[in-house]
């Protein structure tokens, strides 16, 4: 199994996926992670970003459930001055979604094949060389595996992931 990978049958998350509003100043992102470093924490994904307002950044990080109890991580982020808030979203009551390019090297003869096979999955080509492509996806970690596994029968040349951000699912009205 992939680190990746939520769950497999019978099997128990494998992460938690924590939301940390901070202040949007210089150093706080370092805090953060020298705190994790210090702890021993293994940071499976992180992803920093302003929100809607400036004074204020979202991380989402994703931490290894074997490195970390989760009460644990919670109040050690909360000691930190710059966190506002903190909110714990279980796998499967989150939205997960993730960004990865990859650039593959493709003779003529296979180019319409990584074409085809990045369009099943709903990513695109961005980019085109002589004997290379740069394709993206966006998805749900389980998809951007699925792709990876797949490209994994082609020359790989460089391959980033952004990292996964998350919100919480909404809940269901009933009419």
């Amino acid at each position: 199994m992939t680190a990746a990978t939520a769950r497999s049958e019978g099997e128990s998350f494998r992460h938690h996926i924590l939301t940390v509003l901070v202040e949007n100043k210089a150093g706080v992102l370092a805090r953060v992670a020298g705190l994790f470093s210090r702890r021993g924490f293994n940071i499976f994904s992180l992803a920093v970003a302003p929100t809607d307002d400036e004074r204020f950044s979202r991380l989402t990080i994703v931490v290894d459930v074997e490195s970390a109890p989760l009460e644990q991580v919670i109040q050690q982020l909360d000691k930190l001055v710059n966190v506002v808030s903190i909110s714990q979203l279980a796998p499967d009551a989150a939205v997960e979604r993730e960004l990865m390019l990859a650039t593959v090297a493709v003779d003529a003869r296979l180019r319409s094949e990584i074409i085809e096979l990045v369009g099943v999955f709903r990513g695109e080509v961005v980019n085109v060389g002589p004997d290379r492509l740069t394709v993206m996806l966006a998805g749900s970690p389980d998809t951007l595996d699925d792709l990876e596994r797949l490209l994994g029968g082609y020359t790989i040349v460089e391959l980033q992931r952004s990292g996964r951000v998350a919100l919480p699912k909404l809940g269901r009205s009933g009419g």
